[in-house]
């Protein structure tokens, strides 16, 4: 668990003389008294969410763009019509190829009899083997026309199918690049982009000690594999998303520049929250959750000694050193320092001093009291 900074009070003079502690009445103080909580093991990290499928649309063919067939931001199944470009010359050479063929069939049939008159007038001594390779040889050509003018043909159909520039995949399309009017080519970069929506993936540069430390701490639950872990993904606001995700997979190599491993999470989307490119915050809990002290972050002192909390014990302020460790929702963990069921002082901090002669007030009741 990674330590966190916490804002906490400054207090600073010196202790009043214990004759005037003696004589002062007790202060009322609000409290709170220090819960142990079950909390879990994580590891934050800071991710990038990703769609699953990302696709560049791009013109394959040059001609005049007669229709954008989307609405730009909505959501499109695979197959869904998205440009049209002018299709008649391209119509045009699919009948001018199709003519080719038909002109290299005829051919090939009147090379196939000119063959079988050779080979009979040969076979009856009436004609010559060169007459009849000859004749061999233009019904091969003929043959290979036929092939040529047949790849054509499919090479113009395929060029006629790309007027109509459809979705490949379901997702959600972006903005368009080029309008209606515009000529468009190969050369003129991504028309458009789909995104796929639901899951989607979150990846996050993982260090290599904070590997070890996960795969250390899944050791006790039975976690083989870091790809095992769970993980929480939480807004730039603070806010938690609502659906959890899993590792799914760990880089096979380290990142030489940043000394990190990168991995990645599958997080469902049913409702389209996440979005592609968008930065978050990835949890990933590891090991069991072990019971700890949880204090509000109000209740914190910092001085040039560190960081102390006010207890009340036997209606006096006592002084008590702490040792943090991460946060826990609003609170902070207690790692050393204090015990379960300690009353901790969180309100008029800056009248108490050490042996000061107090009176707990629980902060709900003080609340409630306004």
């Amino acid at each position: 668990m990674r330590a966190a900074i916490w804002p906490v009070l400054l207090i600073g003079g010196l202790a009043a003389p214990a004759s005037a502690q003696q004589s002062q009445a007790p202060v009322a103080v609000g409290v709170v008294k220090a819960e142990r909580t079950s909390i879990k093991k994580t590891l934050t990290f800071v991710g990038r969410v990703e769609a699953i499928n990302r696709v560049e649309v791009r013109a394959r063919v040059t001609g005049y763009l007669e229709e954008v067939l989307f609405k730009e931001g909505e959501t499109v199944k695979s197959g869904a019509p998205l440009y049209r470009i002018e299709h008649g010359l391209f119509q045009a050479a699919v009948e001018q190829a199709q003519g080719a063929l038909e002109r290299s069939k005829a051919s090939q049939q009147l090379s196939q009899i000119q063959l079988a008159r050779a080979q009979d007038l040969m076979d009856r001594s009436a004609g010559t083997v060169v007459a009849r390779d000859q004749a061999k040889a233009a019904d091969d050509q003929a043959k290979g026309a036929i092939m040529q003018d047949e790849a054509n043909l499919t090479t113009a159909r395929i060029n006629l199918g790309y007027t109509d520039i459809a979705s490949p995949i379901d997702g959600e399309v972006g903005k368009t690049n080029v309008t209606k009017g515009n000529v468009v080519s190969p050369d003129s970069g991504v028309l458009t982009v789909i995104v796929s929506l639901d899951p989607m993936y979150v990846s996050f540069p993982v260090s290599d000690r904070e590997l070890l430390l996960a795969r250390e701490a899944g050791r006790d639950i039975g976690y083989t594999d870091f790809k095992d872990y769970k993980v929480t993904i939480r807004f730039s606001n603070g806010s938690a998303y609502d659906q959890q995700g899993a590792i799914d997979f760990i880089n096979v190599t380290v990142d030489r520049t940043t000394d990190t491993v990168l991995a990645r999470a599958t997080v469902p989307n049913p409702k389209g929250v996440l979005i592609d490119g968008q930065l978050v915050t990835a949890e990933v809990e590891v090991g069991r959750p072990q019971e700890k002290v949880v204090v509000p972050q109000s209740a914190l002192i910092a001085d040039q000694g560190g960081v102390y909390v006010f207890a009340v014990e036997d209606g006096k302020a006592v002084q008590k050193r702490v040792k943090t460790g991460g946060a826990s929702g609003t609170g902070v963990v207690i790692d050393e320092g204090l015990a379960g069921g300690d009353l901790v002082i969180v309100d008029r901090l800056q009248a108490v001093h050490p042996g000061s002669p107090v009176r707990a007030v629980p902060m709900q009741d003080q609340l409630g009291g306004g």
